[in-house]
């Protein structure tokens, strides 16, 4: 895909974490003028730091803000939808503040960036928008309301596919399994054999590198994926093609 996005603006929510950063590289890299949009003030080294043209403190929940912000970029070509996280791991532990904290910032602010994005894009008759979701859209693991929130993006993809298509414009997304980002780091100082626990649920024996991720998300937004829209695709090392533990303890002839 070399030179597939050279004068392209490229617009990355949740720039300045593992994936965004990724992102924000792998577009660079290949000639896109990149907006980093992200709540953090650490969005704001990316251009210092050669991977971005352009860092904006910007908080997605806040519709408002977001407009504002979209309408003085202007022309958007590459829409990524890349922010989000959760702070809730159970539904036990999540109130109705938690719940609605949730939906917030994985849901509902990618639609406020979406709706502000979309009129640019129709008048331009072209756009590519990726979200980034997660396996917890497909299953059950853990993270109720940061779960539904993702399933929502799902849903929310395939109507921007749908309703939006007639004008050039695609929609896809991605679904993540665990990602090698800092929060691990600090996961494993607390339990350093959390990524092992976790690598033995994955087909492929390990778990996601931030750049797989954007490699994926880059090659939906490209020309290569010019008849691909309303997709969800899985980059999750295996995981949700079962069940592989229980597999390999009911097989008895496994490799």
């Amino acid at each position: 895909m070399i030179g597939s996005f050279k004068d392209r603006v490229v617009v990355i929510t949740g720039a300045a974490g593992g994936v965004g950063r990724s992102l924000c590289r792998l577009f660079t890299g290949d000639g896109a003028w990149v907006v980093a949009l992200d709540r953090s003030e650490a969005v704001s080294s990316l251009p210092a730091d050669g991977i971005a043209e352009v860092g904006v403190v910007l908080d997605i929940t806040d519709a408002k803000a977001v407009a504002a912000a979209i309408a003085e970029i202007g022309r958007i070509d590459v829409l990524v939808n890349n922010a989000g996280g959760s702070t809730h791991t159970s539904l036990h532990a999540t109130d109705p503040a938690g719940w609605d904290f949730e939906l917030a910032r994985n849901l509902n602010g990618a639609f406020a960036v979406t709706h502000a994005a979309l009129p640019a894009m129709v008048a331009a008759g072209a756009g590519a928008i990726v979200n980034v979701g997660s396996v917890n859209a497909l299953s059950a693991l853990g993270d109720a309301a940061y779960s539904a929130a993702k399933a929502g993006l799902i849903a929310l993809t395939r109507s921007v596919a749908q309703e939006y298509g007639r004008h050039g414009i695609r929609c896809n997304i991605v679904l993540p399994g665990t990602i090698r980002t800092p929060i691990w780091d600090e996961r494993r100082a607390k339990d350093p054999q959390v990524l092992e626990t976790l690598e033995r649920w994955y087909p492929l024996g390990r778990i996601v590198e931030p750049e797989e991720v954007a490699q994926v998300v880059a090659f939906l937004a490209s020309d290569l994926a010019s008849a691909v829209t309303g997709a969800v695709i899985p980059v999750d090392c295996g995981l949700s093609s079962g069940n592989l533990v229980m597999a390999r303890e009911l097989t008895v002839d496994g490799l």
